[in-house]
């Protein structure tokens, strides 16, 4: 009988996790704050390599100071990140699942909240193959009803990938987009069929709207792969991410015109953006789209940093008819959704956006979606450059024949 219960409840979270392909997000309103990277690694990639010490760190913020029982759950996915059908017992050395004992309440905050972390691999759970996994939070013993999910990948490198980026793409010179071209030598590595049993992902910035997938080699040459002078690998050059600090509550940093404690809470003031003139591109340093929970003078960034709301404004004298604006970045898991979407006020003439952010520092773009579109653009805003200085990584699954998940052989980023 338990052996039927547990083959029900196997059969069960297959039909709820197949529907859908997975992606950094924040299921809960409670919620805040979900993060997953490498110990030790302010801005890098969720993303260890297989057998090694490394250790992805997950935390979260639940915002109060009431008791929860967090509990998750570990699945792994396809190369288009949707579940596979292998069993559990294939992927993972112990549990796939475990509670989340580690918590601590925040100090001298205006906005109480609790601060919760977990590690992978752990005692209870490690990972026997590569490829792409997805982490499942949920309350309460009920996986069916996540509160936040985190996406990470393992990698066993058995390849390796060289490219470069160049602005002299395949439709213009110097301009506004960027092409990728690359090369993957298999080192002696066993591919029957690179075209079939190769699967290549393209990310720019971690991206999701405008990932490239499906590729195929433009030139084979032994174990040689080449991707080059492919226009699939054309991308939008943009400009640098905005970047604000409101690590201090004291006093304003770069881009912050005030912060004001309005009796319960802070309230930062962005300086209002305005559209950038179409030949204006000045390099400015950013970290890509990405951010960094900081409180200065604080010995514990995590559980003293508080929650402010910071406001957006961007000058534009009449709203886009055609499209729809978002503000993009990490800080919301590149997501346009109803918390980076930006509102219109006829009054100011001026977009829009109030945000609940805990202190550090972080970037920002403006993403116009054209209407009928997912692929957000930033030219309308701030432009598109060629000179712009952009992460590109390069995702090389494999599945030979007979095989039932797609391994992850090799991972590399190029600026």
């Amino acid at each position: 009988m338990r052996k039927i219960l547990f083959q029900l409840f196997i059969f069960n979270s297959f039909i709820l996790f197949s529907q859908t392909d997975f992606r950094t997000q924040i299921n809960s309103e409670n919620i805040k704050t979900l993060q997953i990277g490498v110990a030790g690694q302010d801005f890098g990639t969720p993303l260890i390599e297989m057998n090694s010490s490394e250790i992805l760190e997950v935390s979260f913020d639940e915002m109060s100071h009431e008791a929860h029982s967090y509990s998750y759950k570990v699945i792994h996915c396809n190369a288009d990140w949707t579940p596979t059908d292998i069993s559990s017992t294939e992927y993972i050395q112990g549990f796939t699942t475990s509670n989340i004992t580690d918590y601590t309440l925040s100090i001298n905050t205006t906005y109480l909240y609790t601060h919760y972390k977990f590690s992978l691999p752990n005692y209870d759970m490690s990972f026997k193959i590569s490829g792409n996994y997805v982490v499942i939070i949920y309350e309460d013993n009920q996986p069916d009803k996540p509160i936040a999910q985190a996406c990470f990948s393992i990698v066993e490198p058995k390849i390796s990938i060289t490219g470069s980026v160049r602005g002299n793409t395949d439709t213009e010179l110097n301009r506004r987009f960027q092409q990728l071209d690359f090369n993957v030598n298999l080192n002696g590595y066993s591919v029957r069929d690179a075209s079939s049993e190769l699967k290549v992902l393209v990310r720019q910035n971690n991206r999701i709207d405008n990932q490239v997938t499906d590729l195929k080699p433009t030139y084979y040459s032994g174990s040689k792969l080449d991707y080059i002078n492919n226009k699939a690998l054309i991308f939008e050059g943009g400009y640098e991410y905005h970047s604000f600090d409101i690590s201090s509550v004291y006093s304003a940093s770069e881009r912050v015109e005030n912060i004001k404690y309005n009796q319960t809470h802070y309230d930062a003031y962005l300086i209002q953006d305005k559209i950038k003139p179409s030949n204006s591109y000045i390099y400015e340093p950013d970290v890509n789209g990405k951010y960094i929970i900081n409180m200065q003078r604080s010995d514990d960034d995590d559980i003293e940093g508080d929650y402010m709301i910071v406001h957006f404004s961007l000058d534009a004298n009449s709203p886009f008819f055609d499209g729809q604006l978002y503000l993009g970045g990490e800080f919301n898991y590149n997501l346009m959704n109803k918390t980076s979407r930006m509102k219109y006020d006829i009054d100011t003439k001026s977009y829009y956006q109030s945000i609940l952010l805990k202190q550090g520092g972080y970037n920002y773009q403006y993403w116009f979606v054209p209407k009928g579109s997912t692929k957000a653009l930033t030219e309308r805003v701030d432009g598109t450059f060629w000179q712009t200085k952009n992460e590109y990584t390069i995702y090389v699954y494999h599945r030979a024949w007979g095989e039932r998940y797609d391994k992850l052989i090799a991972v590399k980023v190029i600026e």
